[in-house]
């Protein structure tokens, strides 16, 4: 009894054999690495042929599998509240995803306007679309890849990022603004394009002249109406991925309609009188600023920055396959087919259209006012529908941002996800206000080379300083000058576009007319 007693003694060392877990340990610290002095050394406890021979393979695969598991939560550090958000409630993306709705977003209405600025920039033109190209490729590589920081943070939003790069408070002031006027903003003008383009395409069925293509049973407003409804019918689909069917109709749309319009005015010929010339004398000033108006259209035209991170948000990620991969590849095919738009686009509409180009509507405008009467109906009529269809798909994506911002808002607060019933009353309240705003501001799309000049940073500039901070490429070294020339440019552009888009607006004026959209 004595002896048994004296094995547990509290002052004896007792030694238990270490079985080998399968649970992470923690890290040791660098200090453990060093010799133990005489008097802190403990000897070893011997260790048994069992724990060799049946443990030690048993574990080793589990304590890899338990590795990687622990890596990939430490690479991907999720924000609890992601998985009730639109944009990243789901993480099932893949490259064909980011493509469609690359697509969809990237070719919008906005190209239309592109023969327009040629008309300024002359043989230029095609210059500076191609080195707007380039420079955007670029800024939207380098979004891809600080979409994930080193140590495993994703940064889902454009703000986000901004946020994490420059500060909270400088984060939100260069960036909140411009991130807004490119979802909301974006959407306001769709429901006034979409609107239009419905009218034009009823006056087409009913066979309207162009002369009376005013004359209609609905009012503007009321076309206005009907398309709001049918965006907002659209939106009440939960997240982003489950758009990416919309995102691919809207892309085939997009791609088809660019090509009906640019083909259909080539074959059909220049109208009579065209030229390449100024038709009018104007001053210095007047020609420098119509210059940098067609520069802000040109950089326009590219506007899909601010959903690229959000697109990016949507897919898995591990060490091993990280998202940055798919979404580059998604990308980069997408811009192939961009580019095979965009560029016949641009320069068969300056060939065909020269100085007659309308300055509202662009080429859907230009092919019903000069070849209208020579094409087809059917033709006609396809390309308004194609239009109109790739304004529905794409006010989805671009108003998701939107409401990701609204139920974060509520998510914050309950610490709980959104009933479907606040979901998708919330997004009738946005389709609401922007119908208001359509309604009540029809001028609003007469600003948008002085709100573009505003928002140019976001997908010239911004990036490449959000790199330098991020990254910190060595100083004088090739990435670091080529990030501080682009985003020293990018900001000097913003700037000289702001203020050729006041000089104008301050000179040939704006026609302001509330609450009755023509």
């Amino acid at each position: 009894m004595g002896r048994e007693m004296s094995n547990l003694n509290p002052n004896k060392e007792t030694r238990i054999p270490v079985i080998p877990t399968v649970l992470s340990i923690p890290s040791p610290s660098p200090s453990q690495f060093h010799s133990p002095s005489p008097a802190n050394s403990i000897p070893m406890t011997p260790k048994s042929p069992f724990i060799t021979r049946v443990m030690t393979p048993l574990a080793s695969p589990m304590k890899k599998a338990m590795a990687s598991m622990q890596g990939y939560l430490e690479f991907t550090k999720l924000n609890p509240h992601d998985e009730w958000l639109p944009i990243t409630e789901s993480r099932n993306g893949n490259a064909f995803y980011a493509a469609f709705h690359t697509l969809s977003s990237g070719i919008g209405v906005q190209a239309l306007v592109l023969p327009l600025a040629f008309t300024a920039l002359g043989v230029w033109g095609i210059m500076s679309l191609s080195v707007v190209f380039v420079w955007q490729m670029y800024t939207l590589w380098l979004l891809i890849q600080l979409h994930e920081s080193s140590s495993g943070t994703r940064y889902s939003r454009y703000l986000w990022l901004s946020m994490a790069a420059f500060g909270e408070k400088l984060g939100k002031l260069m960036t909140l603004l411009p991130t807004i006027y490119l979802s909301s903003g974006t959407c306001i003008t769709l429901i006034m394009i979409g609107g239009a383009t419905m009218k034009l395409l009823f006056n087409t069925i009913i066979d309207n002249t162009w002369e009376k293509n005013n004359e209609t049973p609905l009012s503007m407003i009321e076309w206005y109406l009907v398309f709001t409804c049918s965006a907002v019918v659209l939106t009440q689909l939960p997240n982003l991925n489950s758009i990416a069917g919309v995102s691919l109709i809207g892309a085939i749309a997009s791609v088809s309609y660019c090509t009906v319009i640019w083909v259909v005015s080539v074959v059909e010929g220049r109208p009579t009188g065209v030229s390449y010339e100024k038709l009018e004398e104007v001053s210095q000033v007047a020609r420098v600023c119509d210059v940098l108006n067609s520069l802000g259209i040109v950089a326009f035209a590219f506007r899909g920055h601010n959903l690229v991170l959000e697109i990016q948000g949507t897919m898995p990620s591990n060490p091993k396959q990280p998202s940055r991969i798919p979404m580059w590849k998604g990308v980069k095919y997408s811009y192939f087919i961009i580019a095979m738009c965009l560029f016949p686009l641009a320069i068969g509409g300056y060939w065909v259209y020269g100085n007659m180009m309308p300055t509202t509507g662009g080429l859907l405008n230009a092919l019903y006012k000069y070849h209208g009467q020579s094409t087809s109906r059917a033709i006609l009529g396809l390309t308004s529908a194609l239009v109109i269809i790739n304004s529905l798909t794409s006010f989805q994506i671009y108003a998701m941002p939107v409401f990701d911002n609204l139920e974060l808002r509520y998510v914050t607060k309950t610490n709980g996800p959104c009933p479907w019933w606040v979901r998708a009353g919330s997004r009738v309240f946005f389709g609401a206000l922007a119908f208001f705003v359509a309604v009540a501001l029809p001028f609003l799309p007469s600003l948008a080379g002085l709100i573009g000049g505003i928002a140019l940073p976001v997908t010239l500039a911004y990036p490449c300083f959000m790199w330098i901070v991020i990254k910190k490429p060595n100083v004088y070294s090739k990435m670091w000058w080529l990030n501080w020339i682009l985003g020293c440019l990018g900001m000097i552009l913003s700037v000289l576009l702001v203020l050729g888009a006041i000089w104008t607006i301050v000179t040939r004026g704006v026609e302001v007319h509330f609450f009755n959209p023509k």
